[in-house]
């Protein structure tokens, strides 16, 4: 398990496991967020089978798989939507964690300058410093 902590309440995960809930819980983790679509993987590390783990370990489960095709506004904001109306500390996966990176970095541009996101995601483990344009562009538009 290889979880890594963006800010004090978002963390990020490559593939979880379903017999790693128990360990998340124990780690203070409050929810988890599937941003991997289950064609992806194997049935036995698909939405479903992860959910249940996560709900036995008294974990909040919830689904938002992400491509880069799905990366929009809305899903940016329904991302954070879960993350921040729940009761403690979240993580999000998908294969790598970098999905879960970025859609936490979109989020942030406009709030925080795109080298404070950057140096957040790069302190996390994700290097995305071509995202830059993107987040100049974000923040741009919301000035306007």
């Amino acid at each position: 398990m290889d979880i890594r902590q963006i800010t004090q309440t978002y963390f990020v995960a490559p593939q979880v496991d379903p017999a790693d809930m128990a360990d998340i819980a124990a780690a203070g983790i409050k929810t988890v967020i599937c941003n991997r679509p289950d064609a992806e993987v194997p049935p036995a590390f698909q939405a479903d089978a992860v959910e249940v783990a996560a709900r036995a370990a008294g974990l909040e489960f919830h689904r938002l798989p992400l491509t880069h095709q799905t990366m929009t506004p809305d899903n940016v904001a329904r991302q954070m939507a879960l993350a921040t109306e729940n009761d403690g500390p979240v993580l999000a996966y998908c294969a790598s964690g970098t999905r879960s990176t970025i859609v936490w970095c979109l989020s942030q541009a406009g709030h925080m300058t795109a080298d404070d996101i950057l140096k957040t995601a790069r302190d996390g483990g994700y290097d995305l410093g071509a995202l830059r344009p993107t987040l100049d562009a974000i923040a741009a538009h919301k000035r306007d």
